[in-house]
């Protein structure tokens, strides 16, 4: 049986930083941080794609990957309530190679479509003693707007609200590290290998883009009364989930309300990994969460199932201390 932190990351030393920092500087956020900008707040939000870089350099593959940082960064500023204005990026390489550069930037530009924001910059940065051969690294920054009466922080969330879950593309870009030490490490399998029950190689299977949810969030917003919202990357849905509660309340989230994707069951599987790490380590197919009035919820339903989006009703909330039980 293998944990996260035995795959090399600690969640929980994450947190720790997190929980320092806010100490020291002032605006952060929920998913993105805040600036006031007159009757508006401006919401910013920075990330990477994590060790799925690794897949992109064993499978040669680096035209995907630009759409899994914007999807990172603009959809924690929509998690705000926020709209995407425009997005940066920084690339850091070991050598500038321009043919790979120009398959990441085509990726970038294809997530901003997706999200409808404008790419107005970036930087490239030639660090040979940094990387290895073939070898880069990603971030992204995203600027987003929002009235500071709209904001979604999850203040209003009360009882008997529900949660609504909409499904993920796959691992999306969290939880790699692990993904590839049971997958390639322990179980052998070559990134090339079709499984049972899979449609392409696996390691095609673990680069599928990171779902943008900002243009469909955007219009649910000015539809529907969304009173928190939760995207899910590191931490899973008890970390994520969790920073949206309002004392005096929990969320309760019933395991078996949606499918799970058979990639998680293989990770699980092949590792041996524990059900509870699981769920602290990936998305397990719901890659964001609304939390509605329950008034609302079938209407809400209906509208997604209308626009064709899977989506599942997963749990309610109740009384409690900020906890997320997954029952």
């Amino acid at each position: 049986m293998i944990t996260y932190k035995q795959a090399g990351v600690d969640i929980q030393a994450g947190y720790e930083v997190v929980k320092r920092i806010k100490k020291i500087a002032k605006g952060i956020g929920l998913f993105g941080g805040l600036f006031p900008f007159g009757k508006n707040y401006l919401v910013g939000a920075t990330d990477g794609v994590g060790t799925k870089l690794k897949l992109a350099f064993m499978l040669n593959k680096h035209n995907t990957i630009g759409i899994d940082l914007v999807a990172m960064n603009v959809d924690d500023v929509v998690a705000m309530g926020a709209t995407p204005l425009f997005f940066l990026d920084y690339i850091a390489v070991q050598k500038v190679e321009p043919n790979i550069i120009e398959k990441i930037v085509k990726g970038i530009v294809e997530g901003c479509r997706q999200s409808s924001v404008e790419l107005v910059g970036g930087e490239t940065a030639e660090l040979s003693d940094m990387y290895h051969k073939g070898e880069y690294d990603l971030a992204g920054f995203a600027v987003g707007v929002v009235e500071k009466s709209k904001v979604i922080d999850g203040s209003k969330i009360k009882e008997g609200d529900k949660i609504i879950g909409l499904a993920s593309s796959g691992l999306h870009s969290n939880g790699y590290t692990l993904a590839r030490k049971v997958i390639f490490e322990q179980a052998q399998i070559q990134p090339k290998d079709k499984l049972d029950g899979f449609d392409k190689g696996i390691g095609d299977e673990l680069l599928t883009p990171t779902r943008i949810y900002a243009s469909l969030i955007l219009e649910m917003i000015k539809k529907f009364k969304i009173k928190g919202i939760s995207h899910i990357t590191g931490g899973g849905i008890p970390e994520n989930l969790g920073r949206i509660i309002p004392p005096k309340r929990q969320a309760v989230v019933e395991l078996n309300s949606w499918p799970i994707p058979k990639i998680f069951r293989l990770i699980e599987r092949l590792g041996e990994v524990d059900h509870e790490e699981m769920y602290k380590t990936f998305n397990m197919g719901i890659g964001m969460i609304l939390v509605v009035d329950a008034k609302e919820a079938d209407k809400i339903m209906k509208y997604l199932a209308k626009k064709k989006e899977t989506a599942y009703l997963i749990g309610e909330i109740g009384k409690g201390n900020r906890e997320v039980i997954i029952i």
